[in-house]
């Protein structure tokens, strides 16, 4: 045995079951990874977006002028954009009837907390994914410990010369490589569903927040048609 063993080397020395772990290991870690640049790229665009629209929705442009501009725009509404357009339009659709304002703003929240869940629903894809990563990673690797460990037990029972640390460990250490691996595509992964869970949260604070607004802004314009009529 070589005295500075490479990865390559530990994984080729090891058994069929220590190998099969190690694939699945390192297809967790690089799902893993991939996953996190993903959600992290989205989560970033989706905090500036709500920054973007709130600067534009404050500016004190019109409503309609505002929800016209979504509605040519592009590129798919997301975030605050579909919240509000969700909204305002079903605002518009009940306004034209004879509505009171009271039944008019359930349908207008009703809009926006169907936007809200599938906005939502959009934040967290994927995080689970990486929870699972997380909290799964550790075990499998140290399931392919334990069976490295068993093994090399095993050929040293059946081996008729004398047992010494050499001739055991090189099988241990092949396997403690599991254990690395799995500890390797756990840990980002769990820092990075804390950190995004926490941004999730926090975006989707911002949306509720929004909503209220808005529907206090909606309220206002309900009444006072109510009152002109």
């Amino acid at each position: 045995m070589v005295s500075n063993p490479s990865l390559w080397m530990y994984f080729a020395n090891a058994g069929i079951v220590v190998k099969a772990v190690m694939l699945i290991l390192v297809a967790a870690s690089i799902l893993s990874w991939t996953l996190i640049f993903q959600r992290g790229r989205m989560l970033k665009e989706a905090q500036q977006d709500s920054l973007d629209f709130e600067d534009q929705f404050w500016s004190g442009v019109e409503l309609s002028k505002l929800n016209t501009a979504i509605q040519v725009s592009k590129d798919e509404p997301n975030g605050l954009a579909n919240i509000f357009q969700a909204g305002f339009q079903e605002f518009l659709r009940l306004s034209k009837q004879p509505s009171q304002s009271q039944i008019i703003m359930e349908g207008v929240q009703r809009a926006m907390r169907i936007a809200y869940a599938r906005e939502a629903a959009r934040l967290e894809n994927h995080l689970p994914m990486l929870a699972s990563v997380g909290s799964t990673s550790p075990y499998i690797g140290l399931f392919g410990t334990v069976w490295g460990i068993m093994t090399s037990f095993h050929a040293l029972s059946s081996s008729a010369q004398q047992a010494t640390i050499s001739m055991v460990a090189p099988g241990i250490s092949e396997a403690l490589v599991a254990t690395a691996m799995g500890l390797f595509a756990a840990i980002p992964a769990v820092l990075a569903y804390n950190r995004y869970a926490s941004q999730v949260e926090r975006v989707l604070n911002q949306y509720q927040t929004f909503q209220e607004e808005f529907s206090n802004i909606l309220l206002r314009k309900a009444h006072s048609n109510e009152f002109f009529e």
